[in-house]
C-alpha cells in the first residue's frame, strides 16, 4: 500500500538552503516512489516542499487549495502551473470555498489530513493558533503520527 503524507507549514520561511537540508532529513525518509503527498498550494513551506518533491523524488503529488488555484499567491500559482505542465501533479483539488480565510484553510487542512496516514509539519514558533499547529493538532486528534520540524 502506498504511504499517504500531508505536508503543512508556515508561509514565513527561512533561507532556501536551510529548507533543502530539512526536507532532505525529514521528508526524504517518507518519499519512496509509491508515496502520495498532499500539499496546500500556498507560499512558504507548501511551495518550497512542492518544488523540492517535484525535482528530488518520484512521489505522487496532489495540491489542495481552499478556493481556486487563481486565488493563491502568484509564486504559488506559478509553481503549481509549472509542475502541472511538467506532468508531476496527479491532481489539483480546488475545494471551492466562497472566500479565503481561517475556516477555508482549516477545511483544506482537514481534507488533506483525512486522506493521509502521516503529517509532517514545519511550524514557526509555538503559537497554538497558527494553521500549522491547527493541522498537527487535528492529526493528533485523528490518532495519526506527526513529524514536527520547527523552522
Amino acid at each position: 500500500m502506498a504511504r499517504r503524507v500531508t505536508i503543512t507549514g508556515t508561509r514565513s520561511t527561512t533561507a532556501e538552503s536551510d529548507l533543502l537540508g530539512l526536507f532532505d532529513a525529514y521528508i526524504r525518509p517518507f518519499a519512496d516512489p509509491d508515496a502520495h503527498f498532499y500539499l496546500g498550494g500556498a507560499d512558504g513551506i507548501d511551495t518550497a516542499a512542492l518544488d523540492w518533491l517535484a525535482v528530488d523524488s518520484q512521489v505522487s503529488l496532489t495540491i489542495v487549495v481552499p478556493c481556486a488555484v487563481t486565488d493563491q499567491p502568484a509564486t504559488a500559482v506559478a509553481s503549481i502551473r509549472r509542475w502541472q505542465a511538467a506532468g508531476r501533479l496527479v491532481e489539483v483539488v480546488e475545494l471551492g470555498a466562497s472566500r479565503l480565510g481561517t475556516a477555508a484553510y482549516h477545511a483544506r487542512n482537514r481534507w488533506m489530513v483525512d486522506r493521509s496516514e502521516l503529517v509532517i509539519g514545519f511550524p514557526r514558533g509555538t503559537e497554538p493558533t497558527s494553521g500549522t499547529w491547527y493541522t498537527l493538532d487535528y492529526a493528533a486528534e485523528q490518532g495519526k503520527p506527526r513529524v514536527v520540524v520547527p523552522v
